[in-house]
């Protein structure tokens, strides 16, 4: 990933959904003005959700999502269907595409009634507007497009970007915790997991926001903390470690600097911290045989100590002092029934949007089964969870 492109999970995400030959394809490449997509007349011609990072004026840094018809048929279609509802959990405006001559129908309804379940924004866009007569619109959300002709497309853009901006993050990773001139102290070790060359996401994105804070960031390794903050001149606002080595920066840090770590701002970042915190007690309660699931945000190759399917289950092991049973997921793969699951272990989710891992975190609470990130179960393995929230007096209210 180039430093200077803004990350795909902090792009919004503008999913287009509706039956077979609504135009969804084709109003997506009008509305890009990219052939983003393969059109046909052929029904059914989108088989996977398609993602694009792009720059669309005047909305800036998005992902366009074409989705697959939802009603397509047979074992395949059904198949492609259940995909095209998979991208609900990402999306964060959706625009339903609608044959202006055909009207809406059960199928664009259903839809219709799951986005408002979801609390998803959305807007109808009554396609081949040109090829038929144009009846009064319902309501305020809808609007009538041609893909071919290229009426009701700025439209569209304006109503997109009128979204987009109620939607954007209000939080920050660390800047609101920052003063001008405070010093931060990053731990990124550099092991066999670490990316040749670069710094993983959350790295990145918080070393950023420090500079925004116009504070000064000293990065290290764990092996050279102690020396680090010998050598300052000022004692520093905090220190932000890898979760990796919580038990071992814990100790080399001095007990009155405050100290977290990236997964940790990352669930806070994405509004989840409270939950996931809480979370963390089903850990102590685990019992012989539990179904624990582990799951990742991203997909990567597994090293042979990688930290999902190796380090956790063996820190769980040593902190529970029971065995449990595991499953393992990553990318776009999280169960849609998680009641078998006593506890899932959750990655920090800095590859997934907000809107996706706020699905995540609500379909666990849903279902009553406790979620808790990364981050959060290290620290409260290696008993120092008090100690890593002690910058938010509200969430350690929790404990």
């Amino acid at each position: 990933m180039e430093l200077n492109s803004t990350p795909r999970a902090e792009r919004l995400h503008i999913g287009f959904f509706g039956m077979r030959n609504a135009g969804k394809s084709s109003l997506v490449n009008a509305l890009t003005g990219q052939s983003l997509s393969v059109v046909s007349d052929i029904k059914g011609t989108t088989t996977d959700p398609v993602k694009k990072s792009m720059e669309l004026l005047p909305l800036g840094p998005v992902v366009i999502i074409d989705t697959p018809g939802l009603d397509d048929e047979g074992e395949l279609g059904e198949l492609r269907v259940k995909k095209a509802l998979e991208a609900l959990t990402a999306t964060d405006i959706a625009v339903l595409v609608v044959d202006a001559s055909e009207g809406l129908g059960e199928t664009d309804l259903n839809l219709k009634k799951e986005l408002q379940t979801r609390k998803i924004p959305f807007l109808v866009a009554f396609n081949k507007s040109d090829l038929c007569k144009k009846e009064a619109l319902v309501d305020d959300n809808e609007l009538y497009v041609s893909a071919k002709s290229g009426e009701g497309v700025e439209e569209l853009k304006n109503r997109l970007g009128a979204f987009a901006k109620s939607l954007k993050n209000p939080n920050y990773v660390v800047r609101d915790l920052l003063s001008k001139n405070d010093v931060v102290v990053l731990v990124t070790p550099i092991d066999e997991a670490a990316p040749k060359g670069r710094l993983i996401l959350p790295q990145q994105m918080v070393l950023r926001d420090i500079l925004d804070a116009h504070a000064t960031a000293v990065v290290c390794q764990d092996t050279e903390l102690c020396e680090t903050l010998a050598s300052l001149a000022k004692k520093p606002r905090m220190v932000i470690t890898d979760s990796q080595v919580f038990g071992k920066v814990a100790k080399d840090t001095p007990r009155d600097v405050p100290l977290t770590s990236f997964s940790i701002l990352m669930a806070r970042y994405k509004g989840d911290l409270a939950t996931q915190v809480k979370g963390f007690s089903a850990l102590k309660a685990l019992r012989d045989g539990d179904r624990v699931l582990i799951a990742e945000g991203c997909t990567h190759h597994r090293q042979c100590n990688d930290i999902g399917t190796v380090k956790m289950p063996k820190w769980i092991e040593d902190f529970t002092k029971v065995k449990p049973t595991y499953r393992f997921t990553s990318g776009g793969e999280f169960p849609t029934d998680l009641s078998e699951y006593r506890v899932i272990v959750h990655c920090g989710g800095c590859m997934l949007n907000e809107a996706a891992m706020k699905h995540r975190v609500a379909s666990a609470v849903a279902q009553a089964v406790p979620i808790v990130n990364y981050g959060i179960a290290i620290a409260g393995m290696h008993g120092i969870l008090a100690r890593s929230l002690e910058l938010f007096p509200d969430i350690l209210k929790l404990l």
